[in-house]
């Protein structure tokens, strides 16, 4: 038996054999600071040290410089430290944001961002732009041609009658800045068709004027509520059709009207027109306007009173019609049919009225 311990170890009180003159002395692990003793698993370190890359470092991502992974932190935390120091001001105080204008100012040399109409009551201005001279003419001339289809029978005021009916649906679709309308337009048309043909047949009677628009009030009702579109939408449209199919079918009053009560209303209206375009304050083209017409009617109308009061009563529709065909910068194609039509068609149902009273 041996003093040693089992498993060929030394133990605390053993005895280190002798050397042999070959043998070398065994390298012995350097002890821990403070450490007095010897570690007997140091021998079990050494061949516990990975001596290659593993997998884990080779596919390890670089580690970012302390720069880019430095941070501001929230104020009132104190702020890691990093390895290059990073001067982080004090916050400055922000100025409380003022909102910004929908709009900007109104020049004289025109904004992008607003509208003529915007600009015009900006500075101060109105937003009414009348048809002008160009339109008033075409008004004066269709004027002229019902004056003269009058005086020359039913079937040639007619085609100036057509004309006029088709014009006015057109204008007062886009007047209202629904274009393209095909459908409202030509729903408006046949309705002044139709109002047209009906007087023929009952020889100029003028309750079919009312029949037929009642009967175009409820078409154009169900046309709409068999539309898809929004509800204000349809409503929208709704009130478009509506208005213009009555215009159309009113401007049919020249038909039903007696001959001569056209005549003098028709050069009334186109008197008016054109004075009312020429270059004057408003005020004063409007009593400007009147008187012309009145003067018309009395020359048309034989000299007589009553011509003067029907041709100054349709003034004063044209000059209406004149007015809704100048609300808000109207476009020119709306200068060019509700300009043109709006103060004849509005005048129908006077000249066909006063007609009447006058005999």
């Amino acid at each position: 038996m041996t003093n040693q311990p089992y498993g060929g170890g030394y133990g605390y009180g053993a005895q280190e054999p002798p050397r042999t003159p070959y043998q070398q002395p065994q390298s012995q692990p350097q002890a821990w600071p403070g450490q007095g003793y010897d570690d007997p698993y140091a021998g079990q370190q050494h061949t516990q040290q990975w001596q290659g890359q593993t997998w884990e470092t080779q596919m390890q991502p670089p580690v970012a410089a302390a720069e880019e992974t430095s941070y501001l932190p929230p104020q009132g935390v104190a702020p890691v430290a990093s390895a290059a120091p990073v001067h982080i001001p004090e916050p400055a105080p922000v100025a409380a944001a003022e909102p910004e204008p929908e709009y900007g100012p109104a020049t004289l040399a025109g904004n992008a961002r607003i509208t003529d109409a915007q600009r015009a009551r900006a500075e101060g201005r109105s937003p009414v732009i009348e048809p002008g001279m160009q339109p008033a003419v075409l008004t004066a001339v269709l004027g002229l041609l019902l004056a003269g289809g009058a005086a020359l029978g039913t079937y040639a005021l007619l085609v100036p009658l057509v004309v006029l009916q088709g014009v006015t649906a057109a204008g007062w679709f886009r007047l209202n800045g629904m274009w393209p309308a095909r459908q409202g337009i030509a729903l408006g048309f046949l309705g002044a068709l139709v109002a047209d043909a009906a007087m023929l047949l009952s020889d100029r009677s003028p309750g079919v004027i009312l029949g037929t628009l009642g009967v175009w009030v409820l078409l154009s009702l169900v046309l709409q509520l068999r539309s898809h579109a929004d509800p204000d939408e349809r409503m929208y449209g709704l009130m478009a059709t509506v208005v213009a199919a009555a215009l159309a079918i009113a401007a049919g009053g020249y038909l039903a009207a007696d001959s001569d009560a056209v005549v003098v209303g028709a050069v009334a209206v186109a008197a008016a027109t054109v004075v009312r375009a020429l270059p004057v304050a408003t005020a004063a083209s409007v009593v400007i306007a009147l008187a012309a017409a009145a003067g018309a009617g009395y020359a048309v109308g034989g000299m007589t009173s009553d011509g003067a009061l029907l041709g100054a009563g349709a003034a004063v529709c044209a000059l209406i019609g004149h007015r809704a065909a100048s609300y808000d910068y109207p476009s020119r194609f709306v200068h060019f049919t509700a300009g043109v039509a709006l103060p004849l068609a509005a005048a129908g149902p006077v000249v066909y009225t006063l007609g009447r009273m006058f005999g």
